[in-house]
C-alpha cells in the first residue's frame, strides 16, 4: 500500500512539474516602451501611491523636472539633518538653531 502510495505522490508531482516548467514564460527581450516602463519604474522607487504613479507618468512622458525634484523630507528625516548641521553647538544655542533649521526645511 505504501509503495503504491509514495508512486501516485511521485507521479503527482512530476505532472505538477512539468506543467509549471510549460508555463514558466521564456525570457525574451524587452520592448522599447516596456523597457522605459522598466527604467521609471526603478527611477521612482521608494514612492507609493499617487506620488509613484505621478513619477512614472511624467517619466513616461520625458518630464526629466519631476524626477529631478527632490522628494519632501518625514519629519524625521528634517530633524537628522538639522542635528548634523549643528552638530558643535550646545544648549539654547543648539536649541534655537535646530529650531530655525525645521521650520527652514
Amino acid at each position: 500500500m505504501s509503495m503504491r502510495l509514495s508512486l501516485v505522490a511521485a507521479s503527482a508531482a512530476l505532472v505538477f512539474a512539468s506543467a509549471a516548467f510549460a508555463a514558466a514564460p521564456q525570457s525574451k527581450p524587452l520592448s522599447s516602451s516596456q523597457q522605459k516602463m522598466a527604467d521609471c519604474s526603478h527611477a521612482a522607487k521608494g514612492k507609493t501611491g499617487a506620488d509613484y504613479k505621478n513619477a512614472v507618468s511624467s517619466c513616461m512622458k520625458g518630464d526629466t523636472t519631476a524626477a529631478a525634484a527632490p522628494a519632501k523630507m518625514t519629519p524625521q528625516e528634517r530633524m537628522s539633518a538639522c542635528s548634523k548641521e549643528n552638530a558643535g553647538k550646545k544648549g539654547a544655542e543648539y536649541k534655537s538653531a535646530v529650531s530655525a533649521c525645521m521650520k527652514a526645511h
